[in-house]
């Protein structure tokens, strides 16, 4: 007779309602679907048996048996075989599989396993291992695992999941790849996995935006996230707001915290306890670092096994370091907090001591300053925080640091001014950085270099303060040889030298000098130090050559050229996400770079995501093109689906941030796309308003008047008049500002403004009964040589008409452009309303042919119910078999094609 302990052993758990399945980790992914194994090794906490039960039903979903077995401590090798052979008998619906094993209850080590793999091989028929919690049992039984991974025949996958120290002796199977293994790493959340699992959760109700600071408030952390929609789930039923729900979630001693540490320290002993509280204040943890802290000699060992016992660590890149999770860590640091002041500065001062004995020097300052050691602090901070801002972006530390300083301490450290001086001339508050500057040349000795490097930071201000002229009159005086000798310097300097370029219409040659640059400096590329970057891992010049990146993505972007600008600007936002943060304002303004592309190549789910909870960000910390960019896509968005209200609101408030950095040319901007979004609707007399708000903006004596911003703003204004003169159906009065503004985007090369001025004015020329087919041919072969497939449908609908209407009568250019590549699935087909979601999910399976039975299966429900589905179908489809439902649901456009 079969224990009724195994019968429970080898029951599948039941996937959540809301699940999203996962495409990357989808066992059907291309780097997972030839693997004959599987292995999921990640501490708890972080999804393992999720993604397990997600396998399985992908794999039921293609008629494959499945069957599962959550281990045990005590499943010895035969009881092990046992479990398997009678999952398999349940999985596969044969009553007689496994009798021999089932039966034989002598010991008799692998002879269980090998009888088992002796009636898989017969069977003939695809099957799928899935052992749960491998860590769990012991070692005899890990050893007949791998050998049921060695000997498997080939209609056999396994799938499987552990701890990290859960060892199988299979390094030879995943080194050539007949396993691959999956780290706790790939198990988070990617941004676009949080909004699918929040719109699939909560729908309309929560925002992209507070979605994506759901995620930025977990890291992606699967227990974090599943916390978090538990607590304000429970909100929903009680009607609370979900948007403040969430933003509540984060708040010091919150909810989420509350029940997160509740969860993990529960059970924990108290000398663990006392070691987290202790060791929550570092940003990164190494094994001595700890032992210095905790002043006991076996940190190394607890903090291997807390972090292959508990959830509370994350592993970083630099070998041995670990950081905690943040939300773990804020609440750790509140009970810090809590422990007596001598306790604290000790725990400080030992870290300090530690950090700067190892080169850590920002750290080291930060703990230094806490244990009250403040002349100590601020010398570390002199000699850390410069360079921690050249190579690491570590802008945030610097404004920290300054906040603290008191200003005599500053004025006798010229390093620390010039970190200050860099920091705030690429923000809001550039006006600052001339006054921190003047402090710097005030000092005596100033040199050669150091009055270049002063006038690449003033530079630098003039970018942000969106002022052209200012900016290439400072860079005027260096455009020669320059005395730089600092492998930073020049770089920036070279990206000075890219950028004027740009400015002066020049995209292709701005490229060039940042290639000329990126092969002179080629030989500095691997020097200097990493003092202040804890973990081991040094990025050399990786912060300043990112510029030179967003100086290539931006001239790609002005010239219109989308096909280059995509991979271009992809890559280096997925760099910069990874090595700066999501929200660090230089991934920012890769990202608005990177949305208007996306827009551009109609990847709407790829530009919604990527200003998902960044907005905030440029507003205070963007440069003034990629602040605009990134309102101008949102805007865009919103006419595209159909909420013109949302679209007013945002250029309401791109306006209002141009006002509050004093960015004229974004107010002008801002007046120009809300002309754009009127003049859809013909709204004439609306129109001309903003044109007089436009015109009151370049009356002001207040903006800059140099020929640059001026021919920018004036090329604006021309724009503004031309779709006032559309809105007013004056198509003869838009003929003349459509070829200014035209003349004024050639000569900066703005390729995109380009095709959707030529297309305008073959609109107004048509609309005047003149030729114009041949200019608007032209217009759509341009928009298809450079991927610019929403130039048209962007400036007016009745262009947009009138392009589909010739594209509709065969008018086609003969080159199209490479289909865009989303960053994640397109959604499915859309389907008939008639069709309810259960409905439209069985039918995806039954055009795999499965059974009643296979269906339930896969998706979780009784037989019964799943006829009841599909005799709905019968109905709804007017068909009589099956065949039949499958067919008409192809033609009728309710199957895509992978079906």
């Amino acid at each position: 007779m079969i224990p009724q302990d195994l019968v429970l052993k080898v029951t599948p758990p039941r996937v959540q309602r809301h699940v999203v399945a996962r495409g990357r980790l989808s066992s059907a992914a291309d780097a997972l679907r030839d693997a004959a194994a599987l292995m999921v090794r990640a501490p708890a906490g972080t999804g393992k048996t999720s993604l397990l039960a997600q396998w399985r039903l992908e794999q039921l979903g293609l008629g494959v048996p499945v069957a599962w077995v959550s281990a045990q401590a005590v499943d010895d090798p035969d009881r092990l075989a046992q479990s398997l052979a009678l999952s398999l008998r349940i999985a596969m619906a044969r009553p007689a599989f496994g009798r021999s094993v089932l039966e034989d209850d002598r010991p008799g080590n692998l002879a269980g396993m090998t009888a088992l793999l002796a009636e898989l091989a017969q069977s003939a028929a695809n099957v799928v291992l899935v052992v749960d919690e491998v860590d769990r049992l012991p070692a005899a039984s890990r050893a007949a695992l791998a050998y049921l991974l060695r000997n498997a025949p080939l209609n056999v996958r396994v799938f499987m999941a552990a701890r990290p120290d859960g060892q199988l002796d299979i390094d030879d199977l995943i080194a050539y790849g007949q396993c691959v293994e999956i780290g706790a790493a790939q198990l988070g959340f990617s941004l676009e996995e949080t909004l699918q699992l929040v719109q699939a959760r909560f729908g309309a109700r929560v925002g992209r935006d507070t979605a994506a600071r759901l995620h930025a408030l977990t890291e992606g952390w699967p227990l974090g996230l599943q916390l978090a929609m538990s607590i304000v789930g429970r909100g929903a039923d009680t009607g609370a707001d979900m948007n403040t729900a969430i933003a509540g979630l984060g708040a010091a001693g919150g909810a989420l915290q509350g029940e997160l540490v509740g969860l993990l320290l529960a059970d924990m002993e108290a000398a663990d306890r006392d070691f987290l509280v202790r060791v929550s204040v570092l940003e990164l943890l190494h094994p001595a670092l700890c032992r210095a802290m905790a002043g006991v000699d076996d940190a190394p060992a607890r903090l291997t096994r807390l972090a292959s016992d508990t959830p509370v660590f994350a592993a970083t890149e630099g070998g041995d370091w670990l950081r905690m999770h943040a939300l773990v860590r804020d609440a750790l640091r509140r009970r810090f907090a809590g422990l007596d002041e001598a306790q604290q500065v000790r725990v400080h001062a030992d870290a300090a001591q530690w950090l700067a004995a190892h080169d850590l020097l920002d750290e080291a300052a930060r703990h230094a300053l806490s244990a009250g050691q403040h002349q100590q602090a601020y010398a570390l901070a002199e000699r850390s925080l410069y360079e921690s801002l050249m190579r690491h972006g570590r802008l945030g530390a610097v404004l920290e640091w300054l906040a603290q300083l008191p200003a005599e301490e500053l004025d006798q450290r010229p390093r620390l001014l010039l970190a200050v001086a860099w920091t705030l001339a690429s923000s809001e508050r550039h006006e600052e950085a001339a006054r921190f500057v003047a402090r710097i040349l005030a000092q005596p000795g100033a040199s050669d270099a150091l009055r270049c490097e002063c006038a690449l930071i003033l530079g630098g201000a003039a970018v942000f303060a969106d002022d052209p002229d200012r900016f290439v009159a400072l860079h005027a005086p260096w455009t020669g040889a320059v005395p730089l000798t600092d492998p930073l310097l020049l770089q920036s300097h070279a990206n000075r030298m890219a950028y004027c370029a740009l400015l002066e219409g020049e995209p292709a040659l701005a490229r060039l000098r940042e290639q000329q640059a990126a092969r002179g400096h080629a030989g500095h590329a691997g020097h200097a130090g990493h003092a202040g970057h804890a973990g081991g891992v040094d990025h050399g010049t990786d912060y300043i050559r990112r510029w030179s990146e967003l100086v290539v993505g931006l001239s790609y972007v002005w010239e219109g050229q989308a096909l280059l600008a995509e991979p271009c600007l992809r890559s280096a936002v997925a760099s910069a996400e990874a090595q700066l943060g999501r929200r660090h304002r230089f991934s920012c303004n890769l990202a608005a770079l990177l949305a208007a592309t996306a827009w551009a190549r109609d990847l709407p789910a790829d530009a919604s995501a990527l200003l998902a909870d960044r907005l905030d960000v440029l507003e205070h910390s963007g440069l003034p093109e990629s602040l605009m960019q990134a309102y101008l896509t949102a805007s865009r968005m919103a006419v595209a689906e159909g909420a013109e209200h949302r679209a007013l609101e945002l250029l309401a408030a791109l306006d209002a941030a141009g006002a509050a950095r004093r960015l004229p040319r974004l107010r002008i901007a801002s007046c120009v796309e809300q002309v754009r979004v009127h003049a859809r609707r013909h709204r004439a007399q609306t129109c001309r308003e903003l044109c007089d708000r436009i015109d009151a903006h370049l009356a002001d004596p207040a903006v800059p008047q140099g020929p640059l911003w001026r021919h920018s703003a004036g090329m604006l204004r021309d724009v503004a008049q031309a779709y006032e003169a559309i809105a007013a159906r004056e198509w003869q009065g838009a003929l003349a500002p459509l070829e200014r503004a035209d003349e004024a985007a050639r000569a900066l090369r703005q390729g995109g403004l380009h095709i959707e001025l030529l297309g305008l004015r073959a609109l107004a020329l048509e609309r005047c009964g003149q030729p114009s087919v041949a200019l608007v041919r032209e217009a759509i072969d341009l928009a298809r040589a450079l991927g610019l497939q929403r130039v048209f449908a962007d400036a007016h609908p009745e262009l947009a008409a009138w392009v589909d209407t010739l594209a509709a009568g065969g008018d086609k250019p003969a080159a199209a452009a490479p289909a865009a590549v989303p960053m994640h699935p397109a959604p499915p087909p859309a389907t008939s309303a008639v069709l309810t979601p259960k409905e439209r999910e069985v039918l995806a399976l039954l055009a795999r042919n499965l059974s009643n039975k296979e269906i339930g299966r896969a998706m979780q429900a009784g037989e019964t119910t799943i006829k009841w589905h599909v005799k709905n179908l019968f109905a709804k489809l007017d068909a009589g078999t099956r065949a039949q439902v499958v067919q008409r649901a192809r033609i009728l456009g309710l199957l895509g094609g992978q079906h």
